[in-house]
């Protein structure tokens, strides 16, 4: 299966999971997965919040930023890729002055 990010629609979701700004996201979805092509604007995040039923993994494409997780943070650029197991929590901040764009998923497990 072939998912084309491009010819799915953008959706904004403004202050997503309490974060700051708006999160812009193309996205699939099945009874298993859900699979995201992301973009954060500066000054932009995804809030806190626990992966209680699923794990997802976030690889960045392009731009950089920061990950905040249970142990503490690490810088994220593009090339880095970034495991939140089940059970964990993290946030993902733009703190630069560039688009943070990087593919997700979350899987269920």
């Amino acid at each position: 299966m072939v998912i084309d990010f491009n010819k799915i629609e953008e959706v904004c979701n403004p202050k997503f999971k309490g974060g700051e700004k708006e999160y812009y996201v193309r996205s699939y979805a099945d009874e298993h997965n859900k699979i995201m092509k992301g973009r954060l604007e500066p000054g932009a995040s995804i809030g806190f919040h626990t992966h209680t039923d699923d794990c997802e993994v976030i690889y960045v494409i392009e731009g950089k930023g920061k990950m905040l997780w249970d142990e503490g943070e690490d810088e994220v650029t593009a090339g880095k890729c970034y495991y939140c197991p089940k059970g964990q929590g993290h946030s993902l901040i733009n703190d630069s002055e560039g688009d943070l764009i990087f593919f997700a998923v979350v899987a269920n497990v």
